[in-house]
């Protein structure tokens, strides 16, 4: 326990790391809602990240990216858990579909990354309408 101790918490981050809970196998990845659950008491932010891993790799393993809810980072859960408890934090999107601006040789067009974005903004505050317990 760190006093004072706030964290900006990535959905996507866990799916593309290995599960060392139990000790260096590298065999399972992580569970993005099991890491959520751990930590949820100091998230102050969200980034909204969703994908498969594609590759598993020690570092940063390769990965499909989705659209918010849709891959493996338990997105829904964690933002269905998040309301239901009163989150009034911020949420921000980090698609990294289409391009991952810091990553080599990822480069797009201005109008296909703003559009892409717009479209992950629109399917996320979709998701946040049918997760909203307040109707």
């Amino acid at each position: 326990n760190v006093p004072g101790l706030k964290l900006i918490f990535d959905t996507g981050t866990p799916v593309l790391n290995f599960d060392r809970s139990e000790g260096d196998a590298l065999e399972k990845m992580q569970d993005s809602f099991v890491f959520y659950s751990n930590v949820k008491d100091f998230i102050r932010y969200v980034h909204i990240k969703d994908g498969v891993c594609t590759e598993k790799k020690i570092g940063f393993s390769s990965a499909r990216y989705t659209f918010a809810g849709e891959g493996d980072g338990k997105v829904r859960e964690i933002v269905a858990d998040l309301l239901k408890n009163g989150y009034d934090g911020g949420f921000s999107m980090e698609p990294h579909m289409g391009t991952v601006f810091h990553e080599a040789g990822s480069g797009t067009d201005e109008e296909k990354r703003k559009a892409g974005y717009i479209e992950y903004g629109r399917r996320f505050e979709k998701l946040i309408e049918e997760l909203s317990p307040v109707k």
